[in-house]
């Protein structure tokens, strides 16, 4: 119960400093060009809270579903307007006011983004190295050549420092290119090219962990299969193993590392496993059935048992990110601009099928994608909603009747014709974009459902 409040409360803190940014870029803009804004509220239908606070008696409410705002502003389409304010009526501004307004939004959350990033890169911040790990058989990275403890220095010439930031290139990069090279360092100082094929993430539809389609995983330390704790009540309990026990084969397969134990027990969930540990200078057969539980979508095998020791320090695996203030800025306005511009490639390859449609995601991914965030920490949690502010920025500026790009896009017919579209027009296109943004809902929460469904 306590990690549900938390994560419903790390959704509701986003979610409404997003929809007061946005909705506060309209007014803003409004208020610069003249016009008279009746209401400012957060969240549709039915008002439960709400003040008139300056001049014109704004009213500032809060509606009873909070999954959005409005601002409404006089206009004469929506009623009666006094003689004495005719000319402060959203309608009667020139187009380009017009369009100014309801650009006004959208730029707001690009603004938000573009001031947090910068925030957080002049701050700093703890990331993981991109140290590669052993790459799973078969697989692109392993056919490239990739070993375990490589770290990454560049993707396609670009220098990348954090593993985030080459998770980022090699994903950019595989919108539209079919491979990517990766320039890496070993333990030995050794400098390598890694060519690393890029088309199955598209042949899969983008769906579930993209980089773990091409084997690109992160680093695990070549540990000795050495028990060194096991959970009461566990699988490994069950089955006899105790600590201090070293592990020899799985299943026939010669165990090497910890690493390679763990991955036979994770691709054997609910399977019994034979297994051969040394204890006490003995060899000991024993057989053990891997607990299934779920994982990302899918099930993987876990027994309840730790690795005896420690491993690499955390001093050779994490590094600290940290910008002057020009340079982070920068880097804020850069990284904003490339999300935007992913964001709108995948729109379109979900639009003509190269990306499947389970892509797409509803309030209940979001809520718990901001749970986990905030979990990792302040400035996740702060790149989380920068992300999410991007993607409602993108969203807005579609060519849909209803959002502000629809708008936009009649005000740019408007420029064209030199007139205004018809009452009719403009209502059947309204009628449109109920429409797509209906399916857009249905498939999202159908999605959020399938996601919960699966764990």
């Amino acid at each position: 119960m306590g990690s549900f409040l938390y994560t419903l409360a790390a959704f509701a803190i986003v979610l409404g400093v997003l929809i007061v940014v946005h909705e506060y870029g309209h007014y803003l803009v409004a208020r610069w060009a003249g016009v008279k804004v009746l209401r400012f509220s957060v969240g549709f239908g039915r008002v439960v809270w709400s003040r008139r606070v300056g001049r014109d008696g704004t009213e500032w409410a809060l509606g009873i579903v909070p999954l959005g705002g409005y601002v409404k502003m006089l206009d004469e389409g929506e009623g009666g307007v006094a003689p004495e304010d005719v000319a402060r009526a959203f309608n009667r501004q020139s187009v380009y006011r017009r369009m100014a307004i309801v650009a006004a939004g959208p730029s707001a959350n690009f603004l938000l983004a573009i001031l947090v990033y910068w925030g957080v890169f002049w701050h700093g911040t703890a990331e993981l190295k991109p140290i590669l790990g052993t790459p799973v058989a078969a697989s692109a990275a392993a056919r490239a050549g990739v070993e375990n403890g490589e770290l990454v220095l560049k993707v396609a010439g670009e220098d990348v420092h954090t593993w985030q930031e080459m998770r980022w290139e090699l994903l950019r990069r595989a919108v539209d290119q079919e491979s990517v090279s990766l320039e890496v360092i070993n333990a030995r100082s050794e400098i390598a090219l890694r060519r690393i094929d890029l088309s199955s993430v598209r042949e899969s539809g983008w769906e579930a962990d993209s980089l773990e389609k091409v084997g690109v995983r992160f680093f695990r330390p070549d540990i000795k299969p050495v028990i060194g704790k096991v959970t009461p009540d566990s699988a490994a309990a069950i089955a006899g193993l105790r600590a201090g026990d070293e592990i020899r084969s799985v299943g026939g397969a010669v165990i090497e590392s910890w690493g390679s134990f763990v991955e036979a027990v994770r691709e054997s969930p609910g399977k019994a496993l034979a297994l051969e540990v040394v204890r006490d200078g003995q060899r000991l057969p024993l057989q053990i059935t891997p607990a299934s539980v779920s994982d990302q979508g899918r099930a993987i095998g876990r027994i309840g048992a730790a690795v005896a020791g420690g491993g690499t320090p955390r001093s050779e695996l994490v590094t600290l990110v940290r910008y002057g203030p020009v340079t982070a800025l920068g880097k804020a306005v850069r990284e904003t601009w490339e999300k935007s511009v992913f964001s709108v490639a995948m729109i379109g390859k979900i639009l003509t099928g190269e990306v499947s449609w389970r892509n797409l995601s509803g309030p209940v991914t979001i809520a718990d994608y901001a749970g986990q965030s905030a979990k990792l920490g302040f400035d996740y949690y702060l790149k989380f909603l920068a992300l999410v502010s991007i993607s409602l920025g993108v969203l807005n500026l579609l060519p849909i009747p209803i959002l502000d790009g629809g708008h936009l896009l009649y005000y740019t017919a408007e420029i064209i014709k030199r007139a205004p579209l018809s009452e009719r027009t403009m209502e059947i296109g309204q009628r449109i974009g109920m429409a797509l943004l209906l399916i857009l809902m249905v498939f999202a929460f159908y999605n959020d459902i399938n996601r919960l469904l699966s764990g």
